[in-house]
């Protein structure tokens, strides 16, 4: 886990100071990397790189970047490709290994494979590769954005960054984006490549980068589909979920220093501290609780969690004073608002686990593929009555029965005004329409923006794009729909906000759940099993 930066000519034309261009990137996101840092620049001046390191495998020198390969490749990287052992065995025909670093597989891979050696990396990265013999630039980013990766055109001028503050000296002007922002204001978050600095944008998800021949290609390399098995059952999917979601953890603790897990008390990060134990003895957890108000003190559970694999629980108490202290420093490194209030405690826990270890696992990903929000009890909730009123309940798509779905519906109690606003208007509407009212949080901005001067209807049309992309869903369940949107707009803003509150420490965070074959697999499974009689991540 690292921080990356460089710049580039696109039309390979000398960078006036290029030296002092990367060291100030570098400055600007040492926090990501404590262990080292480095910079390497091309004789004619026209590229360079900036690595800011965080030592997590391979402690080595051996293992510093910005690395130059045998073949004369140059790359900085960010992230852990966790198969890196199996890579290493399988490329070792082609490529003399001098470390014992996943960086350099990377590296192995590119000279095997050229760019599809995407399909061979498994974990988390982001990363520039600098083809000598072709005079080529090629950057990619994780399947599920678990990474960052902005950039900026300028002229002639590539820039890219870990973060966006490392390009902002570069730009002539700050503005903000607009139709970002709109997009902002709705769903607190953005849905697709722009970012709320005009001129900045970011590597989407499962996307690849070239920059040759005076020209900038971007391409998918990854996508989910879902293609339901329908021949398989419940035991089944439970079965090799098992042993999918054992295999992930076992990669995702593979490391030369010690690794934690955030431990919440829910249902996904008290899976990964129990399956975790079972491969590592005394899994140290990590817990933040708020005591100054009664129902929100939720330590008792992490503390059960924890108990049941005898580990040790590390709890800090988040105080409002706390949040005086720190907030400058969490909007610092955010760079810009996304995903709600919730890097304030994640900051404040990630602080807490950095005292003890560099690395530590989450649960990010179980609520967006397995359906942990109560929004989408909701929307059934709503299906399933107009289902009984039309007679439809039993005309293929899968909808939840008001009868089955009864005895899950207690845990709305807390969302009844969620429900009163949700029901106001359109019911029985379509289930983009619907779906929309759901997740957007404009309503309570009302008074506070102009409206007018924000393009709102094309902010619906986006995300119509992607609820309804039949590449994706297609006609499947309603659940699938919701679940994909989330997994393909929100997940990114979570994990933007996971990554920047534990780089901020100098803590690598891991996300098991966010294994491709996971995920893969997932889109399989029928959403009257995923989403059994309305409960939520059934599965999990």
């Amino acid at each position: 886990m690292c921080g990356i930066a460089g710049c580039f000519d696109i039309k390979n034309n000398k960078i006036p100071n290029i030296k002092k261009r990367l060291e100030l990137m570098s400055k600007m996101i040492r926090h990501r990397g404590p262990d080292g840092n480095g910079v390497w620049v091309d004789q004619n001046q026209r590229i360079g790189f900036a690595h800011r390191r965080l030592s997590i495998i391979d402690l080595t020198s051996l293992a510093s970047q910005p690395m130059v390969g045998q073949n004369g490749n140059i790359i900085t990287y960010n992230g852990e490709i966790y198969n890196y052992k199996e890579l290493q065995a399988s490329l070792s025909n082609s490529w003399k290994f001098k470390s014992d670093s996943d960086t350099e597989t990377i590296h192995a891979a590119y000279q095997k494979y050229g760019t599809n050696c995407l399909d061979h990396l498994r974990g988390m990265f982001s990363f520039a590769l600098w083809d000598e013999k072709k005079q080529s630039l090629f950057c990619a980013r994780d399947r599920f954005g678990i990474k960052p990766f902005y950039y900026c055109q300028l002229g002639d001028r590539f820039y890219f960054a870990s973060e966006a503050k490392a390009l902002l000296p570069f730009l002539d002007e700050i503005r903000t984006n607009k139709e970002a922002l709109s997009e902002y204001l709705t769903f607190q978050y953005t849905i697709g490549e722009k970012t709320l600095f005009s001129g900045i944008r970011q590597l989407l998800p499962g996307h690849a980068l070239s920059v040759e021949n005076g020209k900038v290609n971007i391409w998918r390399y990854w996508d989910v589909h879902y293609e339901i098995d329908y021949k398989n059952d419940h035991n089944y999917f439970k079965e090799k979920l098992k042993d999918l979601v054992d295999d992930s953890i076992r990669m995702h603790l593979r490391s030369d220093v010690e690794v934690g897990s955030y431990v919440s008390g829910g249902i996904d990060s008290s899976l990964l501290l129990n399956k975790a134990s079972e491969f590592n003895e005394n899994v140290k957890g990590f817990h933040g609780r708020f005591t100054d108000y009664p129902g929100y003190d939720e330590s008792e559970y992490a503390q059960s969690a924890s108990d049941l694999v005898d580990g040790s629980l590390h709890i800090i108490d988040v105080k409002a004073e706390d949040f005086i202290e720190c907030v400058n420093d969490v909007i610092y490194h955010l760079d810009f608002p996304v995903a709600g209030p919730g890097s304030f405690p994640q900051y404040m826990v990630s602080k807490l686990a950095a005292e003890h270890l560099k690395v530590v696992l989450g649960g990010q990903g179980g609520d967006e593929i397995f359906g942990g929000y109560a929004r989408y009890v909701i929307a059934y909730l709503e299906q399933s009555l107009n289902a009984a009123i039309e007679g439809t309940y039993k005309d293929g798509n899968y909808v939840v029965t008001i009868e089955s779905i009864i005895p899950n519906l207690g845990l709305l109690k807390e969302y009844k005004p969620l429900i009163k606003q949700f029901w106001r208007e359109g019911l029985f509407e379509s289930m983009d329409k619907r779906y929309f009212r759901l997740v957007d949080r404009s309503n309570d901005m009302q008074d506070e923006v102009i409206w007018d001067e924000l393009n709102t209807r094309k902010v619906f049309n986006d995300f119509e794009k992607i609820f309804n992309n039949p590449s994706n869903v297609g006609h499947e369940a309603y659940f699938d729909k919701m679940t994909h949107f989330d997994f393909k707009c929100l997940l990114p803003a979570l994990l933007q906000v996971e990554d920047r509150m534990s780089m901020a420490h100098g803590l690598e965070s891991r996300v098991p759940l966010l294994d491709h074959p996971i995920i893969e697999f997932a889109a399989t499974i029928p959403a009257n099993i995923k989403f059994e009689d309305g409960n939520m991540k059934h599965m999990l």
